[in-house]
């Protein structure tokens, strides 16, 4: 006798995405793993007594989402602080931020903010936030990380705390806008301790599941979120599969304690060590061959070439992936020439994150070394005429920027994530599917294969994550209606319900 299923989701749209895509009305689940995807009559011969069945009248059924870069620190700081997101003005950033302050915390913070959303009003600077508080240090975290805004009284106390030469200056004098190193400075100055991190990943959880995500590749920074997962996973209440990716001044630790890429557990595991080259378009600091349209000179380095080709042999040396942060053309070229150096990149799995600005050369080299590609198709946000793309690197560079459609049509292995801008697959489908140009734009079918097989593989989970087939885990995302037949208005669809590991974790029917 078949042994009874312990869920299933019924009177449904499932789509396997396999390949081809396969399309099924249930599909069934038995101790977190998928034991049939059939019509509705097949599947309920495993409906037993205890079995829970979900009639999902009519919704789709797809694999779970998996984020393959975000923040999920960052995630719970929206939740928990001023969320600057979609604010239209200086003084709506502002607004939000006085009334996002709280009494029992030191600093009054906000996260991201987008300046090129506003009407040529620049970054935020000492006095917009010295109306917040001329006596609490007040900071604003830029939509892309690499830059940040601070008041008078955050500037007095982290005076020397930042390099100089990334603090931006008028006449001599500080105007509030860091970059890169310095930003490093002021997360440093508010870092939250073990307990803090936990609520920040738990809210982070849960703003995952009300997107559809079962999954993400966490970029991390320090050692509490780790230890966070951990113990949420522990408790058996963590509900997400995380992959740690660590930053690379933890790789002497990782080697030390013996930690390997796809070590850990059913939830959590290791998964590369994180560099940069150079740092954001937005900040004109990602390094270009060219200057920037808007501005002198060609960005920065953040890790000088030399050093980070000693990264990478170490990281291969060690039995790790590599994830290389990646942006401009030349950052591309010295990341993909260190790459290229190691034993057997596509083996390895090296990633190259971001990729904006991939010259055609570059694409043929990564394809031919077999490198993976773990793009943020949310950044075509900024490709719209006469957006930031326009302004900072003129048209012919907008137009080549997350070329995704390229990517995609070569044999390079590609994987969605948002790098939180914002956090959610389905805001990326919809510009990876709506973007401008042809060599930008994919399909829907491809588009959410970048966000499911395609982050899998990236992960090394390609056999149990990524497509809804027999054996592989109970992972689901379910939609409210097709994305097939909504194309122009994907980030509208919503989220009805998220499975991960056979258990509903999220519910809005």
């Amino acid at each position: 006798m078949t042994e009874a299923a312990d869920l299933i989701l019924t009177n449904a749209e499932v789509h396997t995405l396999t390949d081809p895509d396969r399309t099924e009305g249930a599909v069934a689940v038995r101790d977190g793993e998928i034991v049939r995807v059939d019509s509705e009559y097949e599947v309920e011969f495993l409906e037993g007594v205890e079995t829970t069945v979900v009639d999902l009248d009519g919704a789709v059924v797809l694999p779970g989402f998996v984020d393959a870069h975000t923040h999920m620190e960052q995630v719970g700081k929206y939740a928990v602080h001023a969320d600057l997101a979609g604010t239209e003005s200086k003084d709506d950033a502002v607004e939000r931020l006085a009334d996002g302050a709280r009494d029992d915390r030191e600093w009054i913070l906000g996260f991201g903010y987008d300046e090129s959303d506003w009407a040529d009003e620049g970054y935020l600077t000492r006095e917009d936030l010295d109306a917040v508080s001329e006596d609490r240090p007040v900071a604003a975290v830029r939509v892309d990380m690499h830059t940040a805004s601070l008041n008078s009284a955050a500037l007095d106390r982290l005076s020397g705390a930042m390099p100089d030469d990334d603090v931006v200056t008028n006449g001599g004098r500080p105007t509030g806008v860091v970059v890169e190193d310095a930003v490093e400075a002021v997360r440093d100055a508010f870092a939250p301790g073990p307990a803090a991190t936990r609520e920040l990943i738990a809210a982070a959880r849960d703003r995952a599941h009300e997107l559809g995500v079962t999954g993400v590749h966490d970029m991390v920074r320090d050692s509490h979120a780790p230890r966070a997962y951990r113990e949420l996973d522990s408790a058996g209440v963590l509900n997400l599969r995380v992959r740690i990716n660590y930053w690379s001044d933890h790789l002497d630790a990782v080697r030390e304690v013996g930690l390997r890429t796809n070590h850990g557990s059913e939830m959590v595991r290791t998964g590369g060590i994180k560099s940069f080259t150079d740092g954001s378009i937005g900040g004109r600091t990602a390094k270009l061959f060219e200057p920037y349209a808007d501005g002198e000179g060609t960005g920065k380095w953040v890790v000088d070439p030399d050093e980070l080709r000693e990264f990478v042999d170490e990281v291969s040396d060690a039995g790790m992936q590599a994830t290389i942060h990646a942006i401009g053309d030349a950052a591309i070229e010295e990341t993909l020439s260190a790459l290229e150096g190691t034993g057997d990149p596509a083996e390895a799995r090296h990633r190259i994150e971001h990729l904006e600005l991939a010259t055609d050369e570059q694409i043929e080299r990564i394809e031919a070394a077999g490198i993976v590609a773990s793009v943020q198709p949310n950044f075509h946000r900024w490709a719209d005429d006469g957006g930031l793309y326009d302004q900072r690197l003129g048209r012919d560079r907008r137009d080549r920027s997350n070329r995704l459609g390229r990517l995609v049509e070569s044999d390079i292995p590609v994987a969605f994530g948002s790098d939180v801008m914002p956090f959610g697959p389905l805001e990326g489908v919809h510009h990876a599917v709506n973007a401008s140009n042809a060599e930008q734009r994919v399909s829907v079918t491809d588009a959410l294969c970048a966000y499911t097989s395609g982050a899998a593989y990236a992960g090394f989970d390609e056999d149990r994550l990524g497509t809804i087939e027999v054996g592989t885990a109970a992972d689901f995302t379910v939609l409210d209606r097709s994305p097939w037949e909504h194309e122009d208005a994907l980030r509208e669809i919503d989220v009805v319900a998220t499975v991960v590991d056979g258990e509903v974790v999220y519910d809005a029917r």
